[in-house]
């Protein structure tokens, strides 16, 4: 059933944000599209709400509660992310803005890299966080071994993913010459 949950909050998210931006751009009602956005996190706190009946039943702790304390610290460290960066496109598209790219080069990507991995170090606390206290819930450690497994998973993926931003900083990538190249010349007459 969690499982099952949280397949329908990933597409429920996705329904969610596809509706708002159509709202908010194409049928150009911002206030609609901002109120439907809005909506997305109540079905992250019925998923929450789920999984903590699902533990006050009686169900032993396994592998899906602690995918959904994952999935839900995800959601904290990057769903308004990828909320913005569709938005941003959703706006380039319809309304004419700028299209959002993050920086390519330099020191401007080592910071962009940095946040970006702060939002996996959020998630991985949130992520923690929930799953503590499933743990503090349940009350019988031998029964919430499956859970402190997922703390190492997300904790090894906040490091994986810290070791990715540290190289945009170790080994910054440099922006392409433009000088002497054919391409950036102006097109003259023969």
């Amino acid at each position: 059933m969690i499982v099952t949950l949280i397949v329908i909050c990933e597409v429920g998210f996705w329904v969610l944000l596809a509706a708002g931006l159509t709202a908010r751009y194409p049928l150009r009602k911002p206030r609609l599209g901002l109120a439907i956005l809005l909506c997305e996190p109540l079905l992250e706190v019925l998923l929450l709400v789920v999984t903590a009946v699902d533990l006050k039943n009686g169900a032993d702790p396994s592998w899906k509660h602690g995918l959904a304390a994952v999935y839900l610290g995800y959601t904290v460290g990057h769903g308004h992310r990828t909320v913005k960066w569709l938005d941003g496109h959703a706006a380039h598209r319809f309304a004419g803005a700028p299209l959002p790219r993050p920086p390519r080069y330099g020191r401007a990507r080592a910071r962009h890299e940095a946040r970006v991995w702060l939002g996996t170090l959020v998630a991985a606390a949130v992520a923690t966080g929930l799953l503590l206290l499933a743990m503090w819930y349940v009350d019988d450690p031998s029964r919430a071994s499956s859970l402190e497994g997922w703390m190492h998973t997300a904790w090894r993926a906040a490091a994986i993913h810290g070791v990715v931003a540290l190289t945009y900083t170790l080994f910054p990538r440099r922006a392409p010459a433009r000088e002497g190249r054919d391409e950036d010349r102006p097109l003259t007459k023969v």
